[in-house]
């Protein structure tokens, strides 16, 4: 397997966060109720102050993105908003080597917990954090009348 390494997502290369964004239609349809998103609603999401967003790379290939939160002011945790891999590059253990090695990064960063939501109904998120040590923590209101389940992991001190 390759290394897979991180890259800042830039306005110039929002398109290419769309074509990764785009290929997860069920992901799409189950947060917003369609198949694809916007190239402003990308921007909001990818591009703003709150917010440290990435590619996820293949050698040349960009196969995903992670956008994350420092620090949540409603709980206090860095959280994880979004690892996604474009549905082509599913299945062959990179969004595994992805948070590993995002992982290594928040560690180094002193990071000693970190949380993340799954949407309902999205069991294969589900299943995926829980294999990478996240535990339940609770289940919260998200947006319009859907709900989300709060994992968290604790890293073990090395």
């Amino acid at each position: 397997m390759q290394i897979i390494t991180f890259e800042a997502i830039t306005g110039t290369k929002l398109s290419i966060v769309k074509e990764i964004v785009d290929s997860n239609k069920c992901y799409n349809l189950l947060e917003n109720g369609r198949g694809t998103r916007s190239l402003e609603e990308l921007k909001g999401e990818f591009l703003n102050s709150s917010t440290q967003s990435v590619f996820i790379k293949c050698g040349s290939s960009y196969i995903g993105v992670i956008d994350f939160l420092d620090n949540n002011p409603k709980d206090g945790f860095p959280w994880i908003g979004l690892l996604m891999i474009h549905k082509d590059f599913q299945g062959k253990g990179y969004a595994k080597q992805a948070y590993k090695e995002y992982e290594k990064k928040l560690l180094l960063n002193g990071i000693s917990a970190i949380r993340l939501g799954v949407l309902i109904g999205n069991e294969r998120a589900k299943n995926f954090w829980e294999s990478m040590g996240f535990v339940y923590v609770e289940t919260k209101a998200y947006k319009e009348k859907r709900e989300v389940v709060v994992y968290e992991k604790v890293f073990s001190k090395r």
